[in-house]
């Protein structure tokens, strides 16, 4: 008799009862493979293809049955996960992101399911967001200032992966975790591992190990820091059912998280400001009394922090804006589906700035998205933002009470933030000439949450 507390079959016996597995697995691995392959050349195509194999064949089999807990890993791989230096920054959250949407796809067309779209009012314009995109990424190849060449394609390439990735985050939260459990599971995860990071930045003597296990381009952008604090905060205001303990060990997270914002990190205004409004909008969606109590303590206080932002940051600001008023102009040559993704950094030399002919971007999520996509872009993903927020905003009530409830008041507060971390030169859709595919490492959370809102409302809806 076996010691395990299940038998195991005969090896003849289990390939033939799980011949269908290995079939699927053989096409899944392809799919590894060439989401593995696309950005590597040459030596670094040589070093890696063992490793990648290995990958393949372990991961396939557990992505593909497993997929909640392969999103819930997500954060493992974007927060900790080193990468070996690839060419655009590229590094394992692409690679995980790539491989999820690809066994998705490939699962689809194994088991021949119907093609259904995610029944929500975010869908249709993060869809034509990503088709606008595709658009403009197929028209940057004409030659619209024939005295300068257009970006590398596999730039390109890389900055349209970023428009296409980042929607796929969206629709994996939203479509795969049909389980409240597994939101839970993902927000849980997420406070745990940024209560370790933030720990480390106030325990002396701890900070050296974990700025080593955190990876910094995960961290250093501002949308880490607003997700944190929103999740935290939400949780510890609205969720009636966690317990006090937890509830104040949350605020002290938010407290924390804001305290090395704003005195550790030299003032670091994307650290504290969005993540400030994030609360403000929070409790304004609460209770309008409180939203009018805070237009009217808050008028003093927000005005120090603008003015204090905009002072110690007069000349960054003036040559930003400088920037700005150049690419519009530059835009005026494209404006519907400006130049398609990375190409505009390559013709700025055409547009001086202060008299010299440099390379150089917006460092403005809008400006940048403008240049890429056009007016058609921008107004589609202001149409997507909208549909976010409002589907927030609709459901704050209808939701039971506890966790699910306190996640829509996060989510609303955390993409406001967001959104306003674009104007403060952070990028939830990054720009490939300024942080590059190592953005998303960071910018990836902000997707994975909102799409949470719309797997609430799927939730909702069955539950209706």
């Amino acid at each position: 008799m076996s010691s395990y507390p299940f038998s195991i079959p005969a090896p003849t016996r289990w390939f033939s009862q799980h011949s269908g597995l290995w079939r699927h697995t053989f096409v899944i691995i392809g799919v590894l493979i060439g989401c593995w392959l696309l950005p590597l050349s040459g030596s670094w195509l040589l070093q890696l293809l063992p490793l990648g194999l290995l990958i393949a064949v372990l991961g396939s089999r557990i992505l593909l049955h497993n997929s909640p807990r392969a999103i819930v890993a997500l954060l493992f791989t974007a927060l900790l996960l080193p990468s070996p230096h690839l060419p655009g920054g590229f590094n394992f959250a692409v690679l995980h992101v790539m491989a999820l949407l690809g066994l998705w796809a490939m699962s689809v067309m194994i088991v021949r399911r119907p093609i259904v779209l995610l029944p929500s009012r975010t869908t249709l314009p993060l869809l034509v967001f990503v088709g606008v995109a595709t658009l403009a990424f197929v028209t940057g190849q004409l030659p619209w200032f024939p005295a300068v060449s257009p970006a590398p394609l596999d730039a390109q390439l890389g900055g349209l992966a970023i428009f296409v990735l980042s929607a796929g985050a969206f629709f994996l939260v939203a479509c795969q975790l049909r389980e409240l459990i597994w939101l839970q599971r993902l927000t849980w995860t997420f406070l745990a591992l940024g209560a370790i990071f933030i720990i480390g930045w106030i325990t002396p003597g701890l900070g050296w190990y974990t700025s080593r296990l955190f990876q910094r381009h995960a961290t250093a952008n501002s949308v880490f820091w607003i997700w944190l604090v929103a999740l935290a905060s939400g949780q510890a205001l609205f969720n009636r059912q966690l317990r006090p303990r937890w509830r104040l060990a949350l605020g002290l997270l938010v407290l924390a998280t804001l305290y090395v914002a704003y005195f550790r990190s030299s003032g670091w205004k994307s650290g504290y400001l969005p993540p400030l409004l994030a609360i403000a909008v929070m409790i304004a969606c609460r209770s309008w009394r409180l939203a009018i109590a805070m237009g009217v303590l808050g008028i003093f206080p927000a005005a120090y922090l603008i003015s204090d932002a905009l002072a110690t940051d007069q000349y960054s600001y003036s040559t930003r804006t400088e920037a700005w008023l150049l690419i519009l102009e530059m835009v005026k040559t494209s404006p519907l589906l400006g130049f398609g993704p990375a190409n505009y950094y390559w013709y700025t030399p055409l547009f001086p700035i202060r008299g010299w002919a440099v390379v150089f971007n917006s460092h403005s999520q809008y400006v940048d998205i403008l240049a890429q996509t056009g007016i058609l872009g921008l107004l589609a993903f202001f149409w997507f933002a909208w549909e976010v927020g409002w589907l927030g905003f609709r459901l704050r009530n209808r939701v039971p009470a506890g966790f699910a409830q306190a996640y829509m008041y996060s989510a609303l507060g955390g993409w406001v933030g967001t959104l306003a971390a674009g104007v403060l030169v952070d990028w939830f859709l990054p720009f490939v000439y300024n942080i590059a595919l190592r953005g998303f490492r960071a910018s990836v959370l902000a997707w994975l949450f909102i799409g949470g809102l719309a797997s609430i409302e799927q939730m909702y809806r069955q539950h209706k």
